[in-house]
């Protein structure tokens, strides 16, 4: 049975509150149990409509086989990342932020943007205290390590992980280390510019306090990075692939989600091994993770309908390039949320471009476009990409003052980022 047109409403009222909400209605939008009365609301509908005509299999597979591997990914990369503290203070120079970043960007792919922009902002906010100038270094930092850095395998951001899902092998990813290193590049250059350029304008008691306050860095909670490393060998090998057993047609449970039961295993291990004075130091807390949980469980249901209709109607929608790809999935992703809007474009390119073999099942260059759109994309607003705002209300609790939601747009992302963008497709695709 195909579905209507209608049936994407709740899907876009989804959207439309993650993006709308938390400018018109800051306060009520905090609360986690006001956004799980609008998941609530707008997920029932949805579901009794799909059980009613005969689709909930549909359902069931968006939330055991899409929600829960993806929500315990995360969930075991945001408590290990959470259990590492890194304290201590340098001298702010151009060549220290640069390094920062350059560490961040590497990292992004390994332990996820979520992980990588969590364990290095408070070190690099507490290293440029002392100085006046130091919005751009954040902004740069949302770019460079929250979203774009990610893009190198499955872990780096929640929209290749949906794709490595969908059979897209774990370390095709790697192919994209051109346009991982050119966007790189580009952006880490135009930041150090930047930061030389700042740092020139650095009042001298600023500098002076920056020279004076100087402490060691020191890392703790260090069993983490052993919890990390497995949970990134978990992802790349405890899979269909290298494990037949789980690609069957109805394997026992414990076989079905065997990674997704390691992955807590090792959360739960760190949880247990790491002593609680480090997450203190961390300000750790469950409220991000709950609220991501909350928030994709609505996103995931609403959307079975949106992927059900893309199926049906991916050919009508006119794409066919790998460069229309690519800006179809990037403008989406920078208002909405980029995983949702990956996996929409995926099933649209399925659709309308099969092929045996491939990436998934489409061509190579179709998936390269849809991935470099999402994670890239991601960027070019606080509501892409989960980490963005998370790095934007750290910044502000440390009293940097962010710019606004159109701020942001118009000071940097569309003057900054958008050319970059434009040099890797121009190049690569």
């Amino acid at each position: 049975m195909q579905v209507e047109l209608w049936t994407l409403i709740p899907f876009a009222l989804m959207l439309l509150s993650i993006a709308i909400l938390p400018l018109v209605a800051e306060k009520w939008w905090e609360s986690n149990l006001h956004k799980f009365y609008i998941v609530l609301g707008l997920s029932i509908p949805t579901a009794i409509y799909l059980i009613a005509n005969g689709m909930g299999h549909n359902l069931e597979h968006q939330m055991l086989g899409d929600y829960l591997p993806f929500i315990i990914l995360l969930g075991s990369l945001f408590v290990t990342t959470g259990g590492i503290h890194i304290r201590g203070d340098v001298m702010a120079t151009p060549q220290v932020n640069s390094l920062i970043m350059i560490i961040g960007f590497v990292l992004a792919s390994f332990i996820g943007t979520t992980g990588a922009a969590m364990l290095l902002i408070r070190i690099l906010l507490e290293i440029n205290q002392q100085r006046k100038y130091k919005v751009h270094t954040v902004l740069f930092f949302i770019a460079l390590v929250a979203n774009c850095g990610g893009i190198l395998t499955p872990l780096g951001d929640p929209p290749l992980f949906m794709l490595f899902l969908r059979g897209a092998d774990f370390f095709w990813f790697l192919s994209l280390y051109g346009e991982w290193l050119a966007a790189g590049g580009i952006l880490l250059l135009l930041y150090f510019l930047t930061d030389v350029y700042f740092y020139r304008k650095e009042p001298t008691e600023a500098l002076m306090a920056d020279m004076r306050e100087q402490s060691p860095i020191k890392i703790t909670g260090g069993i983490n990075f052993i919890y990390l490393i497995l949970i990134v060998c978990s992802v790349a090998f405890i899979n269909p692939q290298y494990i037949p057993a789980m690609g069957a047609e109805h394997p026992p449970v414990y076989i079905k989600f065997l990674r997704e039961i390691v992955l807590v295993i090792l959360a739960i291990l760190s949880l247990i091994t790491t002593h609680k004075s480090i997450r203190r130091a961390n300000n750790f807390s469950w409220e991000p993770i709950n609220e991501v949980a909350i928030l994709f469980i609505g996103i995931f249901a609403t959307m079975t309908p949106a992927l059900l209709y893309l199926n049906a109607h991916a050919a009508e929608l006119g794409l066919t390039e790998p460069w229309q790809y690519y800006y179809s999935t990037g403008a989406l992703s920078s208002f909405l949320d980029n995983t949702p809007t990956a996996v929409a474009f995926y099933e649209v390119a399925h659709s309308a471009f099969p092929i045996d073999g491939g990436v998934a099942g489409i061509s190579s260059a179709l998936m390269s476009a849809i991935s470099l759109g999402a994670v890239f994309f991601g960027s070019m607003t606080y509501i892409g990409n989960g980490p963005n705002f998370m790095v934007k209300a750290i910044a502000e609790q440390e009293g940097v003052k962010m710019p606004s939601f159109f701020g942001y747009m118009l000071k940097f992302s569309l003057i900054v980022l958008l050319p970059v963008f434009i040099i890797v497709q121009l190049i690569f695709l």
